[in-house]
């Protein structure tokens, strides 16, 4: 969704790092840039100019001049007001403190609300609440259908006493009392003792009086604790107009937005909270009941600046991966041994619980520079991997190295890829085995081409001097008659005579009686001729 602004600001503040100091004219160039890449991303003129002036106003305060490094106080200046705009800190939902809590979702149609509706009733089922959904939307042909859909693949009950339009708008719908069923929606939350009321209202192409009104009648009907306005994070600068006219007409406690996965150009997410002063708590980000976010201006902020959201995929991994199993999994990877293709494949099933790997590796810090190849990352390289380890024995999971010819062949005809892909997933995994069992013995991580990395190793103090190669026979028949003799004395326990000890200051001038000259060996002599090859 970010992905446009998020180039610009990276390349931004890349200009600005080569410098040392920070003058006027590159705060004001910078400020700049930063304004075309906001109106390009389609935020609200108002936000822009609100958002560039606090930039340049603490850019060119003391906190920039005094800083160490100016380019990165002036990153850290436009991510705080970039945590501003989008709403300061992350609220969580006000819920009634006698239950049923009631949420109302209200929007255009086509935002999304119905689908929304059930994430949030799974997001809510999974924290231990027990929601009952509403369906309040009679205009639209098959809106109830689509909410019993919903509300089944999550696993939520539906409480749906008309069937609504079955047909075209144009349809008249008989008795049909969107208030009515709201208001029985809340008695019967209350009969069944569900602690949230989730209640899905019918939206419009555009804003009008009756939708207006007909919102504003089920607000005053069910009193709700929280109404959300389901905003589609694609529409650009008309979210401002919308989302202004629904405040006037309904009003609204929060906002949701929906279809972040998109690839527009996002300006409605960076507008709205500012505009409407209400925060953004949710955010939909897939088509699955899953791709559903509790929305941080913090962690949002990080993404587009290219800082990625570990703490988000932390919290992912959290809910994805079992405690016990990481424990012993920790273990395996810490000593080296033990780790199998059994192993691999139940740490790959857990990644795909985690969702997208598109996803997951976008939210690494940095990953912006490489949008392209995560865009073309197929996922399905996971599937093939998986069905490669699966055709496999459980003895040649424990042990690849039994896996000869006839067996890959086998393997490769079981999981309907090649054998050269079999061969593949083999090397990579004993190549990852050889990695883990080095670094628990403390000898680093290698790195292709460039050995281990200094310091990391049991010999990282120091360079690891070259073995001694023992010295063969010399060619010269007087120095190879001297080191036969010594050899000899050494076989017959002789001791050779000790050099004497040198004497004299350590700067070479001599202390004691002078020292007799070495006599003159002509095999020296020859020896120091062979190697100036004359």
């Amino acid at each position: 969704m970010f992905a446009t602004l998020s180039d610009r600001l990276t390349s931004t503040f890349k200009n600005l790092r080569s410098k040392g100091r920070l003058s006027e004219a590159d705060i004001d160039a910078t400020v700049r840039e930063i304004r075309r890449a906001l109106l390009d991303a389609d935020v609200a003129v108002p936000v822009v100019r609100q958002f560039t002036g606090a930039v340049r106003e603490r850019a060119l305060s003391a906190e920039v001049s005094g800083a160490l490094n100016p380019a990165q106080q002036v990153v850290k200046i436009v991510n705080d007001e970039l945590v501003a705009i989008l709403g300061g800190q992350n609220r969580p939902l006000n819920l009634a403190k006698n239950p049923p809590s009631v949420i109302l979702l209200a929007g255009l149609q086509g935002a999304g609300k119905t689908t929304l509706a059930g994430k949030l009733a799974l997001h809510l089922k999974s924290q231990g609440h027990t929601p009952l959904l509403v369906a309040a939307d009679l205009q639209r042909p098959n809106a109830v259908t689509q909410l019993q859909v919903v509300g089944e693949r999550a696993g939520v009950p539906v409480f749906a006493p008309h069937p609504g339009n079955q047909g075209s708008e144009l349809d008249v719908v008989s008795g049909a009392d969107p208030v009515a069923v709201a208001r029985e929606g809340l008695a019967t939350a209350h009969a069944r003792q569900h602690d949230v009321l989730i209640v899905d209202t019918a939206g419009r192409l555009g804003v009008d009086a009756e939708l207006m009104q007909q919102a504003a009648d089920i607000r005053d009907a069910v009193s709700p604790d929280e109404i959300l306005f389901v905003i589609d994070a694609m529409i650009g600068q008309d979210a401002v107009a919308t989302a202004t006219a629904f405040q006037e007409g309904v009003g609204f406690t929060g906002v949701v937005l929906s279809k972040l996965d998109g690839d527009a150009r996002g300006g409605a997410a960076l507008s709205v909270a500012s505009v409407t002063g209400r925060p953004i708590l949710f955010a939909s980000t897939g088509e699955k009941l899953t791709d559903f976010e509790v929305f941080h201006p913090d962690r949002m902020a990080s993404r587009i600046l290219d800082m990625g959201d570990v703490l988000t995929l932390i919290e992912q991994a959290e809910k994805a991966f079992d405690a016990e199993q990481a424990e012993e999994m920790a273990g395996k990877l810490a000593s080296g041994q033990g780790f199998t293709l059994a192993d691999f494949l139940q740490q790959m099933q857990q990644l795909k619980n985690m969702g997208s790997m598109k996803k997951m590796l976008g939210m690494l810090p940095g990953m912006g520079q490489m949008r392209e190849a995560i865009e073309n990352f197929d996922e399905r390289e996971v599937d093939r991997v998986e069905a490669i380890i699966r055709s496999m024995t459980p003895g040649e999971r424990d042990n690849p190295k039994i896996i000869n010819g006839s067996r890959r062949a086998r393997i490769a005809r079981g999981s309907g890829v090649e054998v050269s892909d079999v061969n593949g997933l083999l090397e990579r995994f004993a190549a990852a085995q050889k990695m883990m069992q080095q670094m628990a013995k403390g000898g680093g991580m290698p790195i292709p081409g460039m050995g281990n990395l200094p310091g990391t190793g049991k010999k990282g103090r120091g360079r690891v001097a070259p073995s001694k190669k023992a010295k063969g026979k010399s060619g010269n028949p007087a120095k190879r008659a001297q080191q036969e003799k010594a050899a000899a004395d050494r076989a017959a326990g002789i001791a050779p005579a000790a050099a004497p000890a040198a004497k004299g200051s350590a700067f070479g001038i001599g202390g004691g009686a002078p020292q007799q000259p070495d006599q003159f060996d002509p095999a020296g002599l020859e020896d120091l001729q062979k190697f100036l090859g004359r």
